[in-house]
Protein backbone atom coordinates (compact mmCIF):
# COMPACT_ATOMS: atom_id res chain seq x y z
CA UNK A 1 0.00 0.00 0.00
CA UNK A 2 1.41 3.47 -0.94
CA UNK A 3 1.74 5.93 1.72
CA UNK A 4 0.71 9.43 0.62
CA UNK A 5 2.71 11.91 1.73
CA UNK A 6 0.66 15.56 3.49
CA UNK A 7 1.57 18.65 1.82
CA UNK A 8 3.73 21.35 3.37
CA UNK A 9 2.50 23.31 5.70
CA UNK A 10 1.97 26.60 3.97
CA UNK A 11 2.95 28.97 6.78
CA UNK A 12 6.17 27.37 7.57
CA UNK A 13 6.67 27.03 3.84
CA UNK A 14 6.57 31.15 3.06
CA UNK A 15 8.35 31.87 6.40
CA UNK A 16 11.40 29.41 5.34
CA UNK A 17 11.42 30.39 1.52
CA UNK A 18 10.29 33.91 1.01
CA UNK A 19 13.98 34.84 1.41
CA UNK A 20 14.88 32.69 -1.72
CA UNK A 21 11.53 33.69 -3.62
CA UNK A 22 13.20 37.21 -3.21
CA UNK A 23 16.54 36.09 -4.48
CA UNK A 24 15.16 34.32 -7.46
CA UNK A 25 13.27 37.81 -8.17
CA UNK A 26 16.07 39.97 -8.07
CA UNK A 27 18.16 37.32 -9.97
CA UNK A 28 15.80 37.13 -12.53
CA UNK A 29 15.41 40.82 -12.80
CA UNK A 30 12.54 42.14 -10.88
CA UNK A 31 12.89 45.36 -9.89
CA UNK A 32 12.92 45.84 -6.02
CA UNK A 33 9.67 48.04 -6.77
CA UNK A 34 7.39 45.22 -8.01
CA UNK A 35 9.20 42.05 -5.85
CA UNK A 36 6.50 42.36 -3.04
CA UNK A 37 3.77 42.22 -5.34
CA UNK A 38 5.50 39.31 -7.39
CA UNK A 39 6.69 37.61 -3.93
CA UNK A 40 2.56 37.83 -2.91
CA UNK A 41 1.47 36.19 -6.29
CA UNK A 42 3.93 33.76 -6.02
CA UNK A 43 2.84 32.36 -2.50
CA UNK A 44 -1.02 32.65 -3.89
CA UNK A 45 -0.05 30.55 -6.62
CA UNK A 46 1.83 28.04 -4.10
CA UNK A 47 -1.22 28.14 -1.44
CA UNK A 48 -3.42 27.11 -4.67
CA UNK A 49 -1.61 24.68 -5.67
CA UNK A 50 0.17 23.03 -2.79
CA UNK A 51 -2.03 19.88 -2.56
CA UNK A 52 -0.55 19.02 -6.29
CA UNK A 53 3.42 19.23 -4.95
CA UNK A 54 5.17 16.22 -5.28
CA UNK A 55 6.82 15.72 -2.11
CA UNK A 56 9.41 13.34 -4.10
CA UNK A 57 11.35 16.40 -5.26
CA UNK A 58 13.05 18.93 -3.48
CA UNK A 59 10.64 21.46 -2.16
CA UNK A 60 12.81 24.83 -3.76
CA UNK A 61 12.92 23.15 -7.15
CA UNK A 62 9.27 23.08 -7.13
CA UNK A 63 9.16 26.33 -6.10
CA UNK A 64 11.30 28.22 -8.17
CA UNK A 65 9.04 26.86 -11.47
CA UNK A 66 6.43 28.69 -9.74
CA UNK A 67 8.88 31.54 -9.55
CA UNK A 68 9.72 31.53 -13.37
CA UNK A 69 6.61 30.85 -14.50
CA UNK A 70 5.27 34.15 -12.59
CA UNK A 71 7.75 36.64 -13.67
CA UNK A 72 7.72 34.91 -17.11
CA UNK A 73 4.05 35.96 -16.96
CA UNK A 74 4.92 39.58 -15.43
CA UNK A 75 7.22 40.20 -18.21
CA UNK A 76 4.78 39.61 -21.31
CA UNK A 77 1.35 41.12 -18.76
CA UNK A 78 3.93 44.90 -18.38
CA UNK A 79 6.33 45.32 -20.46
CA UNK A 80 6.33 49.48 -19.38
CA UNK A 81 7.82 47.55 -16.07
CA UNK A 82 11.17 47.05 -17.94
CA UNK A 83 12.74 49.97 -15.86
CA UNK A 84 16.31 50.96 -14.89
CA UNK A 85 16.68 49.99 -11.02
CA UNK A 86 18.96 50.63 -8.61
CA UNK A 87 21.98 48.66 -8.63
CA UNK A 88 21.68 48.03 -4.79
CA UNK A 89 17.96 47.52 -4.09
CA UNK A 90 18.73 43.52 -3.98
CA UNK A 91 20.08 43.99 -0.04
CA UNK A 92 17.25 47.03 1.04
CA UNK A 93 15.09 44.58 2.39
CA UNK A 94 17.52 42.48 4.50
CA UNK A 95 19.38 45.40 5.57
CA UNK A 96 18.04 45.55 8.91
CA UNK A 97 19.69 41.62 9.45
CA UNK A 98 23.07 42.89 8.31
CA UNK A 99 25.08 43.90 11.38
CA UNK A 100 29.38 44.93 11.87
CA UNK A 101 31.17 47.52 10.09
CA UNK A 102 29.39 49.97 8.43
CA UNK A 103 32.84 50.15 5.54
CA UNK A 104 31.92 46.38 5.33
CA UNK A 105 28.11 46.36 4.98
CA UNK A 106 28.65 49.16 1.84
CA UNK A 107 31.35 46.85 -0.06
CA UNK A 108 28.63 43.35 0.45
CA UNK A 109 25.96 45.89 -1.08
CA UNK A 110 28.60 47.49 -4.39
CA UNK A 111 29.64 43.64 -4.53
CA UNK A 112 26.21 42.59 -4.82
CA UNK A 113 24.66 45.40 -7.20
CA UNK A 114 28.12 44.89 -9.41
CA UNK A 115 26.86 40.75 -9.60
CA UNK A 116 23.55 41.72 -10.22
CA UNK A 117 24.19 44.20 -13.09
CA UNK A 118 26.26 41.31 -14.14
CA UNK A 119 23.76 38.50 -13.65
CA UNK A 120 20.54 40.50 -15.55
CA UNK A 121 22.64 40.98 -18.92
CA UNK A 122 22.60 37.22 -19.08
CA UNK A 123 20.16 34.92 -21.15
CA UNK A 124 16.64 33.45 -19.37
CA UNK A 125 18.22 29.98 -19.43
CA UNK A 126 21.65 30.68 -18.81
CA UNK A 127 21.09 32.76 -15.78
CA UNK A 128 18.57 30.92 -14.52
CA UNK A 129 21.05 27.39 -14.27
CA UNK A 130 23.65 29.69 -13.14
CA UNK A 131 21.60 30.97 -9.97
CA UNK A 132 20.86 28.02 -9.03
CA UNK A 133 24.00 26.22 -9.33
CA UNK A 134 26.38 28.90 -8.01
CA UNK A 135 24.15 30.89 -5.46
CA UNK A 136 21.10 28.65 -4.39
CA UNK A 137 23.48 25.27 -4.58
CA UNK A 138 20.81 22.71 -6.32
CA UNK A 139 22.05 20.12 -7.64
CA UNK A 140 22.26 19.51 -11.52
CA UNK A 141 19.61 16.81 -11.39
CA UNK A 142 17.30 19.31 -9.43
CA UNK A 143 18.25 21.75 -11.50
CA UNK A 144 17.38 20.28 -15.13
CA UNK A 145 14.33 18.67 -13.49
CA UNK A 146 13.00 22.20 -12.60
CA UNK A 147 14.16 23.86 -16.02
CA UNK A 148 12.69 20.85 -18.17
CA UNK A 149 15.53 19.95 -19.67
CA UNK A 150 18.61 17.23 -19.65
CA UNK A 151 21.12 17.40 -17.25
CA UNK A 152 23.25 17.84 -19.97
CA UNK A 153 21.89 20.45 -21.48
CA UNK A 154 21.83 22.18 -17.64
CA UNK A 155 25.27 21.86 -17.69
CA UNK A 156 26.05 22.62 -20.59
CA UNK A 157 23.78 26.06 -20.35
CA UNK A 158 26.08 26.50 -17.18
CA UNK A 159 29.48 26.80 -18.64
CA UNK A 160 28.09 28.78 -21.35
CA UNK A 161 26.61 31.36 -18.23
CA UNK A 162 30.20 31.30 -16.69
CA UNK A 163 31.89 31.90 -19.51
CA UNK A 164 29.26 35.01 -20.54
CA UNK A 165 30.09 36.00 -17.21
CA UNK A 166 33.68 35.93 -17.34
CA UNK A 167 33.71 37.95 -20.39
CA UNK A 168 30.99 40.81 -18.61
CA UNK A 169 33.32 40.66 -15.64
CA UNK A 170 36.61 41.72 -18.02
CA UNK A 171 34.89 44.27 -19.49
CA UNK A 172 33.11 45.21 -16.29
CA UNK A 173 36.88 45.74 -14.61
CA UNK A 174 38.08 47.60 -17.91
CA UNK A 175 35.53 50.09 -17.45
CA UNK A 176 35.85 50.22 -13.89
CA UNK A 177 39.49 50.82 -14.32
CA UNK A 178 39.34 53.48 -16.96
CA UNK A 179 36.89 55.26 -14.97
CA UNK A 180 39.25 55.32 -11.54
CA UNK A 181 41.97 56.21 -14.30
CA UNK A 182 40.15 59.48 -15.28
CA UNK A 183 38.70 60.18 -12.07
CA UNK A 184 42.33 59.32 -10.63
CA UNK A 185 41.14 56.96 -8.21
CA UNK A 186 42.52 53.94 -6.59
CA UNK A 187 42.04 50.90 -8.88
CA UNK A 188 40.02 48.03 -6.77
CA UNK A 189 40.61 44.23 -8.29
CA UNK A 190 37.04 42.57 -8.89
CA UNK A 191 36.37 39.37 -7.71
CA UNK A 192 36.54 36.19 -9.30
CA UNK A 193 33.91 34.11 -11.25
CA UNK A 194 33.80 30.69 -10.49
CA UNK A 195 34.99 28.59 -13.68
Amino acid sequence: MTQITPPPDFRASFEKNAPFVRRVLHCLGVPYADSDDLLQEIFFAVHRKLHEYDARRPFRSWLYGICVRTVSSYRRSAPVRHQAKRAYDVLDDCESHIVGNPEQNVELRRVCGELEALLIRLDDDKRTVFVLFEIEGLSMTEIAHTVGCPVQTAYSRLHAARRAMRVLLSRHRLANEAECRARRLPVVAADRVPR
